[in-house]
């Protein structure tokens, strides 16, 4: 597979994985637990605003790889 095809395939897994992410990060906001404390919340969207780098780091890792010699 070229640079170019996985180039394509991981900006669309990454596009899918900012939206799931972000609905997931919001349903998940909203818990009773989370939503009364004001530090919790604070903590919370802290991680899960920068949580979602750790599972693109393979995706972008693998689009940028070179293309195989031939």
């Amino acid at each position: 597979m070229n640079i170019r095809t996985r180039k394509l395939i991981g900006t669309v897994g990454l596009l899918l994985l900012a939206i799931v992410w972000s609905l997931t990060a919001m349903a998940l906001a909203q818990a009773p637990v989370i939503a009364e404390s004001k530090w919790l919340q604070a903590v919370y969207y802290l991680v899960a605003g920068l949580g979602w780098v750790l599972p693109a780091m393979p995706l972008v890792t693998w689009m940028s790889r070179p293309d195989p010699a031939e």
